[in-house]
């Protein structure tokens, strides 16, 4: 009877395989292949250490970021637009109420009907050229500072129609004291018109 001769182990044959050769021999047929996870591990090092790559990367990313076009319009500055609405109101309000420049011309009017009248003027002479030449001129002097609100006042609306393209609107405010120039300017318009064609009230007559 033969004895079956024991098979003896060594140390290495023994030792349990890690998963990484247990794949590899599997893959190989059998055979351990060892250089396989160090060619792994060797790739995602390289991968994921590699400065130059990542810097060059985020710079591509910032340059692209910075010539984004921007979707928001730019606000169309309104100083200018809001000073000519101030300057159209207030115009308005002194066509109204009268100005120094009115009461000046409107005075001298007054002196150099004196003087023409001075010597041998008749009473309705007198009347014309103190009373109503002064009244004409005071009323002259107010329609011009009601037009210029007025046209002040309408370009100031007008003028984002013919601005540029896709920039943002006036404020409210500025398009509220503008309009409130315009009316004024209008309403001093028609004052005007009407103190100096006599329609508020008659000259002073000497007819009984």
């Amino acid at each position: 009877m033969n004895a079956t001769p024991a098979t003896t182990k060594t140390d290495a044959e023994t030792e349990p395989k890690t998963d990484a050769e247990t794949e590899a021999t599997s893959a190989t047929g059998g055979e351990t292949v060892e250089a396989a996870p160090e060619a792994a591990r060797a790739t995602d090092v390289s991968d994921t250490q590699d400065p130059e790559k990542a810097a060059l990367e985020d710079g591509l990313d910032d340059e692209g970021d910075a010539h984004e076009p921007d979707d928001e319009p730019a606000p169309r500055p309104a100083f200018g637009a809001g000073a000519a609405a101030v300057v159209a109101s207030a115009l308005g309000a002194v066509s109204l109420s009268g100005t120094w420049m009115g009461k000046t011309l409107s005075e001298r009017a007054t002196l150099v009907g004196q003087i023409k009248t001075s010597q041998n003027g008749t009473a309705a002479q007198q009347i014309q050229e103190i009373y109503g030449n002064s009244w004409h001129t005071t009323a002259l002097v107010n329609g011009v500072f009601a037009l210029l609100a007025l046209v002040v006042g309408a370009f100031v609306l007008a003028r984002p129609a013919f601005g540029t393209p896709g920039r943002a609107e006036q404020p409210v405010w500025v398009k509220a004291v503008a309009l409130a120039g315009a009316v004024l300017g209008v309403i001093g318009l028609l004052i005007s018109a009407g103190m100096y064609l006599d329609l508020f009230a008659a000259l002073p007559s000497t007819k009984g």
